[in-house]
């Protein structure tokens, strides 16, 4: 089962979830960011500096040129004096510009390697019912996408206001002690921001996270038509498709646009407040230059000042439809790593020397979303054992050998592998004792050799060889252009079923588990091809437990014991044999399959 382990989004702060996340990520970057930190200071500082000579040098040259002015005239020395200053300062500032920005910019994408690490395995472990409601393409996009944007946004709008913040404090400091009134105008300009900013931060918060939302719903689409090719073009619904795309795309545009609109209001606005309070400052500051209370040079510093002072309202203006997106992005992220999975690793697990293959299920109570499935089961298999287990679609099959590899647990009773509950074995040992064969066998965009050594990586190409004679492969795949080394198609598209289906019990052969559990493994398949999978079967079940999910007669009856669960229950249980002879339910299913044209395999 999967839940969420934090409490509803509404009643926590988009951004602060994002900080909470992120945080561990940074700890071990903490040298980095206080060396960036250092050097994001040595920027501030120069930066402050950086009117000064600019300031000295107009006294100095007015008071050369007889004005009013409380100040040693200039010369020739003192120019250039000026210059020089001005340019080592303008140097110094960016030499820490620099190495602040290659700082945060190497802290970011270590940062965002990590976090998207830690989400990839965190991804890994949740449960499959997760995996089956949730898109595929929307995860991707979280991964991929969403981290992106907020390593991107970090470097290019979170590291320039972290500077202009800095130096707005610093400033506002310097404007205060150089005249109070005059620094009233800015305090002014700040409240009026930050009356325009919560107006309008909100709806671009709301904006950005509906536009994020759509970008996921049309990978969503796009990844569903894509993976569904064959379907949509055999049925002629390329329009169909296409029209949900269109919508979906356009329905993106329009939150983005929306987004964008909001934040370039936002810019005009602040410029306009900037405007406002530049020319506040033009025209005090002139009247003080003409009462005395002000020199020249200090009118120019002040509004140098106020100049750079403003530019952290203008940049969290301009950045806020950025930082609003990033925030949007780290919110799904959270929310993607709030989901947690039930079925976790006991804190001290047992550890089998040898795995038998004793399975039982005593008790077992098994529900999807609330619905229960398998209803107090109780089944006994041995090892060595080989077990069919049939039934109607929908009887609850495949949810009990899902149970075996806990892919969920039940809500009631237990699941014993040699006497010990899987819950107290490790996830891994117990994973590794279970060869599991689907109907849908995956094979990777990879060779033939390396999809084969999957089953164990350590495995030389003289093994994955001989499992695959084994497994009736060795054959076709040495008939291919490049025998093993062939690259199969993503999900072995470029495969037939059986052949895929004889690849994976090459790759369950190199595996080597005791427990063996196959899954409508010859469902699809022309008798032929069906017939082929069963005998490369043969090698894989010897001195090992199986357990066959089968609608198909011929793998039941080849099994030394049946059993037979219908909506939930079990029904029957015995020998093929005896069954054929006492229950009608069980001969009225092989003659139907004989019936039907099975008999004749």
């Amino acid at each position: 089962m999967a839940r969420r382990s934090e409490p509803p989004r509404a009643h926590r702060s988009p951004l602060r979830r994002t900080l909470r996340l992120v945080a561990p990520e940074l700890r071990p970057q903490r040298a980095m960011i206080c060396g960036g930190f250092l050097a994001l200071m040595a920027d501030v500082v120069f930066r402050v500096l950086e009117p000064w000579p600019m300031k000295y040098l107009l006294d100095s040259v007015l008071s050369r040129l007889g004005a009013a002015v409380d100040h040693s005239p200039a010369t020739i020395t003192v120019i250039i004096a000026c210059g020089v200053a001005h340019l080592l300062v303008v140097a110094a500032r960016a030499l820490g510009n620099y190495l602040a920005t290659v700082c945060f910019a190497t802290v970011g994408a270590r940062v965002a390697a990590s976090l998207r690490a830690r989400l990839f395995h965190h991804v890994q472990g949740l449960p499959q019912q997760f995996h089956a409601r949730n898109h595929s393409a929307d995860t991707v996009q979280r991964l991929v996408g969403d981290i992106a944007r907020l390593q991107e946004v970090a470097t290019t709008a979170g590291l320039p206001l972290l500077a202009n913040v800095l130096t707005l404090l610093v400033m506002s400091v310097v404007m205060i002690v150089l005249s109070p009134g005059l620094a009233l105008v800015v305090v002014a300009c700040f409240v009026a921001f930050a009356v325009v900013s919560s107006c309008s931060s909100g709806r671009i918060n709301m904006a950005s996270r509906m536009t994020r939302r759509g970008e996921a719903e049309l990978a969503n689409t796009a990844q569903e038509s894509l993976s569904s090719i064959r379907t949509v073009q055999a049925y002629g619904l390329e329009s169909l498709v296409e029209r949900r795309f269109g919508d979906a795309s356009q329905s993106s545009v329009t939150q983005g646009v929306r987004a964008v609109g909001l934040a370039a209001g936002l810019e005009r606005a602040t410029d306009l407040i900037v405007g406002v309070a530049t020319a506040g400052v033009l025209v005090w500051g002139g009247l003080r230059v003409m009462s005395g209370a002000l020199t020249p040079g200090e009118l120019v510093l002040f509004t140098s000042y106020l100049r750079t002072t403003m530019k952290p309202m203008r940049d969290l203006a301009k950045y806020t439809g950025r930082i609003s997106r990033a925030t949007a992005s780290g919110e799904r992220v959270a929310d993607l790593m709030a989901i947690t999975s039930e079925i976790t690793d006991p804190s001290h697990p047992v550890v089998l020397d040898k795995v038998r293959g004793r399975i039982e299920f005593r008790g077992v109570t098994a529900a999807y979303e609330g619905v229960v499935v398998l209803d107090d089961i109780d089944l006994r298999i041995a090892p060595g054992e080989h077990v069919a287990i049939i039934g109607p679609s929908g009887s609850g099959k495949s949810t009990l050998v899902s149970l075996l590899v806990r892919a969920i647990d039940p809500v009631d009773g237990q699941v014993l592998l040699d006497g010990h509950p899987l819950d107290e074995l490790g996830l891994a040992q117990l994973r590794s004792s279970v060869a599991l064969l689907h109907q849908d066998t995956v094979l990777f965009a990879d060779t033939v050799r390396e999809n084969i050594r999957l089953g164990r990586l350590d495995a030389s190409d003289e093994e994955v060889e001989a499992v695959a004679r084994a497994a009736n492969a060795h054959q076709f795949i040495v008939g291919w252009p490049n025998g093993y080394d062939t690259v199969v198609g993503e999900r072995g598209s470029t495969v037939s079923g059986g052949q895929k289906q004889r690849l994976a019990i090459a790759r369950a052969l190199l595996r080597d588990s005791r427990v063996v559990v196959l899954d409508e493994v010859t469902t699809g398949l022309d008798p032929a091809a069906s017939e082929l999978v069963l005998d490369a079967i043969r090698p894989l079940i010897v001195d090992r437990t199986l357990l066959a999910v089968t609608h198909d007669v011929a793998v039941a009856m080849r099994c030394s014991r049946v059993v037979w669960i219908d909506r939930g229950c079990i029904l029957l249980d015995g020998p093929p044999a005896r069954l054929l002879a006492e229950s009608p339910t069980f001969r009225a299913w092989v003659q139907a399959y004989e019936n039907s044209g099975g008999g004749g395999r």
